[in-house]
């Protein structure tokens, strides 16, 4: 058993050779179906390259490395002597490619290569008139290798061109309807359309926001309209109604936006292609609350502007684009005479030019009609122009047109008659001021702020003796004072001239001095700070006045000299006539009581009228010291209480006797309101005494019958009005010079009357003459209570 095979052995055997007699029958069979698939492939592939020859599309492989794989035609349609085997033998001198499609051909295909993305052109080899539509997109990988791009040519010359060009222009309209749907879903406003039915069929996202739904199907499934019924109207009628209009129908409405009420303008358009029947409705909502907003503000900043207009003083007038008017503030139209209907027809800037120059309300012109599109012609201006124009009535305006960005014109008329007067009177007024500085009897000369010089008259050029031109530089005070010093007589004073104008210009104070020059001329000067800034130095020639002054010193000093020896006369004469009068006084009363024996009647009378002579020389005397020390300011004042109705009634008690004997009347009217006063009794009494006295003196003469004099007196709180009135002849002269607060002459009883004067101003009073002659004479004193 053992030199012998197993059964198991043997079955071994015989199964691997089964198998491998069926391996080899199955190669067998496998071998002769891939050769007879082979030839049918073969067969197959010949037929499909007939097919490809004869197909109008020719098939064209650019490989990775710009190798070319296809067939001779290719050389054919492109006008190449031989088929190109590298994509740059595409293109050609008089044939093949143009360098601008070779270079598109080129990207396109490196967008293929880059991206897999088709592309489709249309060009034209040179030398020919073959269009070529050329198809290309990333080759299959068993086709060309990685990076190959497959091409098919189709020679479009005829039908096939405007099949291109069909879908050249239906792949742009589906990018521009691509684009379209992007930019109306990628709006920031709510856009919509609407069926035949008018249900919604489309919103973008900006409506689903709006709404605040979850999504667009949701709006469209729920029909959730933006825009709630506004007056009984709701969307789907609005919609309706641009339906049957036919064309697109706006309103302004509000509408709620996010839970935010907003002002909306909200459009429908119907639409209909190539004006066929409508296919739907589309529509859009545009978010206008600020518009509005700032409508509503330019709407009341534009009424404000224009009340604000019509208070200005100057002309304002606006126009349109269309160069119709505007709007026209009242001056204006007080100005050019507008009526109502000139701003209400917008009449255009021509035909108000025309009637304004009927009005006279435009300058003379030579060619009008020239003048008049000049005018117009404002409109097209790139800037504002100004012009002045002089009116038939003899009116200047200041015309400024300053066009607006609209392309309307803004026109501006300021009434500058007044301001013309005004110019001609201020020249005329600086010639009057010129030639007045220049006929001034003083030197005068107007200083800047800064020190220079500013004006000057011709006295003030002659009296430094100074030549135009250097004043004419305006040169500054301490350059021009600098250079005249040796003018003076004391060259160091030309600082104190300095000073003065520094003083007026800088410290705006006022002062004066005096200088002198070396010719003996004496001025006086003086700077006075202008409301301007300016400092005024004036300067005065007083030469004469300081040789009158020195003579009238002269003289004074005479006059005062001999008053003083006049006053030492009076007061000695009056001592030495006291004297004697004193002793015959004595004397006298010694006779009149009978030391010297019983006097017989003749000697009492001869006495009697001795003693009445010394009272009277007495009192003269006493009345001459009184005006001596009145005149000489120490007439002294004795005040105490003095009764006035006593004062008054012992003076007409002394003056009686005289009156009696003048056969003159003498009355008294004293108020019981008279009281007392504070004074000088005897002054006072010889004061009374003394105007009646006088009354009676130079009333007598002139009335040998009726003469009368009157004493009245009154009195109040404040003090007591004495009248002492006569009818006389009057003394005009002597009433105006104690008026004057002069002394009279004595043959009009002036001693009484200055005396009285200078007694009456002693305690505080007043005295007032009124005299007509022929008339009478009244003296009126009033005397205050107190001192």
């Amino acid at each position: 058993m053992s030199g012998s095979l197993s059964p198991t052995l043997l079955f071994a055997l015989g199964l691997f050779a089964a198998l491998w007699l069926l391996a080899g029958l199955w190669a067998v069979g496998r071998g002769i179906a891939m050769q007879r698939r082979s030839a049918f492939v073969a067969g197959q592939t010949e037929r499909l390259a007939s097919l490809v020859e004869a197909s109008p599309y020719l098939p064209v492989i650019v490989r990775s490395d710009w190798r070319i794989e296809a067939s001779e035609r290719l050389g054919r349609w492109l006008g190449i002597s031989r088929g190109p085997r590298n994509f740059d033998e595409l293109r050609g001198l008089d044939s093949g490619l143009d360098p601008e499609g070779h270079d598109a051909l080129r990207q396109a295909i490196l967008g293929a290569q880059r991206g897999a993305k088709p592309f489709m052109l249309s060009l034209k080899p040179q030398g020919g008139s073959r269009t070529i539509v050329i198809h290309g997109a990333a080759a299959p990988q068993a086709v060309g290798g990685p990076g190959s791009v497959l091409l098919w040519l189709s020679d479009a010359t005829d039908g096939q061109q405007a099949l291109a060009q069909a879908r050249s222009e239906r792949d742009e309209a589906m990018g521009a309807f691509e684009a379209l749907s992007g930019l109306i879903e990628a709006a920031p406003f709510p856009m919509w359309f609407r069926d035949t039915s008018l249900g919604l069929a489309l919103v973008n996202r900006a409506y689903v926001r709006a709404v605040e739904a979850k999504s667009a199907a949701a709006v469209i499934e729920a029909r959730i309209e933006l825009c709630e019924p506004v007056a009984g109207v709701s969307a789907g009628e609005a919609a309706e109604q641009a339906r049957l209009a036919g064309a697109a129908q706006m309103r302004t409405i509000p509408v709620t936006i996010e839970g935010e009420r907003r002002i909306m303008r909200v459009v429908d358009v119907p639409l209909a292609p190539e004006g066929g029947r409508v296919i739907g409705i589309a529509g859009y909502a545009i978010d206008v609350q600020e518009l509005e907003s700032e409508r509503g503000a330019h709407r009341r900043f534009a009424d404000t502007q224009r009340e604000l207009l019509d208070r200005l003083s100057a002309a304002v007038a606006q126009f349109g684009p269309d160069q119709g008017l505007v709007f026209a503030n009242q001056p204006f139209r007080r100005l050019f005479a507008l009526e109502p209907e000139d701003v209400g027809e917008a009449r255009p800037l021509a035909r108000l030019l025309d009637a304004w120059r009927d009005s006279g309300r435009t300058p003379e012109v030579r060619d009008f009609p020239e003048w008049r599109q000049a005018h117009v012609d404002w409109f097209a201006s790139t800037g504002a122009v100004e012009e002045d124009w002089l009116l038939r009535d003899g009116t200047h305006l200041h015309v400024v047109a300053q066009p607006t960005p609209d392309g309307g014109l803004l026109l501006i008329a300021e009434d500058r008659t007044e301001q013309v007067q005004l110019a001609s009177t201020r020249d005329t007024l600086l010639r009057v001021r010129t030639a007045t500085f220049d006929n001034l009897f003083e030197a005068i000369a107007v200083f800047a702020p800064d020190g220079r010089l500013h004006l000057w008259n011709q006295r003030f050029r002659r009296l430094w003796g100074v030549d135009e031109p250097t004043l004419a530089a305006h040169p500054r005070v301490d350059v021009l004072m600098g250079g005249l010093a040796d003018r003076l007589s004391k060259p160091n004073q030309i600082s104190i001239v300095q000073e003065v104008i520094r003083a007026a210009t800088l410290e705006r104070t006022q002062r004066a001095g005096e200088i002198r020059f070396a010719d003996g001329r004496h001025f006086d000067f003086a700077s006075i700070p202008l409301p301007d800034g300016n400092a005024l130095l004036i300067m005065l020639d007083v030469s004469d006045s300081r040789r009158m002054e020195s003579a009238l010193r002269e003289r004074n000093e005479a006059l005062e000299a001999a008053d003083k020896v006049k006053t030492a006369f009076l007061s000695r004469m009056s001592y030495e006539l006291r004297t004697p009068l004193t002793s015959i006084g004595g004397f006298g009363e010694m006779l009149q009581a009978g030391y010297a024996g019983k006097l017989a009647d003749q000697q009492q009378v001869y006495v009697d009228a001795i003693m009445d002579s010394v009272a009277v020389l007495g009192r003269q005397i006493d009345n001459v010291l009184d005006l001596a020390q009145g005149e000489a300011g120490t007439l002294a004042i004795e005040r105490a209480a003095v009764d006035v109705r006593t004062l008054l009634d012992q003076a007409l008690a002394d003056v009686k006797p005289l009156a009696d004997a003048e056969k003159i009347e003498l009355v008294g009217n004293m108020s019981a309101t008279l009281g007392s006063i504070d004074g000088d009794a005897p002054r006072l009494s010889r004061l009374v005494a003394g105007l009646l006295d006088n009354a009676v003196r130079f009333t007598a003469p002139a009335r040998k019958t009726g003469g009368r004099v009157l004493l009245h007196a009154d009195g109040d709180a404040r003090g007591v009005d004495i009248i002492v009135s006569d009818n006389g002849p009057g003394m005009p002269e002597a009433a105006a010079a104690v008026a004057k607060g002069e002394q009279a002459g004595t043959a009009t009883g002036g001693i009484g009357l200055a005396l009285a004067r200078q007694l009456v101003a002693a305690h505080g009073g007043t005295m007032e003459v009124l005299s007509e002659k022929g008339q009478g004479t009244m003296v009126r004193i009033s005397l205050p209570r107190g001192a």
